[in-house]
């Protein structure tokens, strides 16, 4: 049983730190107010860190707005005439950002002149934590764990134990 618990234990640990590690986060750019006029996206972006594979969401008026990436010059000047992409396609529209390097949004017709516009650098994805290496002294009841054994075989053995498939 104690073998059992412990099985599960390190099954939760590891799907949980698979789970954070390997999970995109959406945000939705300016925060509550959304992609709207006078809100200050340049105070909203310092305050997150971008990485490669994660997405942005912006929430606007499609009557109103649009959502345009543009390159540093056309942001700087607010020219909307020249533009990478048009993200816009209902009023809440997912943009992922695919490489590390500077982002730049805005949206036409004028708004852009009255703060509707979203610089932001993307990074690459940190990398992973190291393992946690094994206790020197591990007494014999303890689990300790090779690099050979991969985490699929963790998780197959712990589903098995929990469904009384195997019987300890």
């Amino acid at each position: 049983m104690r073998i059992r618990m412990a099985m599960v234990v390190v099954v939760v640990v590891v799907v949980g730190f698979l789970k954070t590690s390997t999970t995109a986060k959406l945000y939705k750019v300016g925060g509550g107010q959304g992609w709207n006029q006078n809100v200050n996206y340049t105070q909203w972006s310092a305050n997150q860190d971008f990485y490669v594979g994660e997405w942005l969401i912006f929430n606007f008026d499609k009557r109103y707005y649009n959502v345009l990436e543009v390159n540093k010059t056309s942001f700087d000047s607010c020219n909307d005439q020249v533009f990478i992409t048009n993200i816009t396609r209902g009023g809440r529209d997912v943009f992922e950002l695919k490489e590390a390097r500077p982002y730049y949004f805005l949206s036409s017709g004028g708004y852009c002149y009255h703060g509707l516009k979203l610089a932001l650098v993307v990074q690459e994805q940190p990398p992973p934590a190291p393992a946690l290496a094994p206790a020197l002294n591990a007494s014999p009841n303890s689990l300790t764990f090779r690099p050979q054994i991969s985490i699929l075989s963790l998780i197959v053995v712990s589903v098995a134990l929990m469904t009384n498939y195997i019987q300890l």
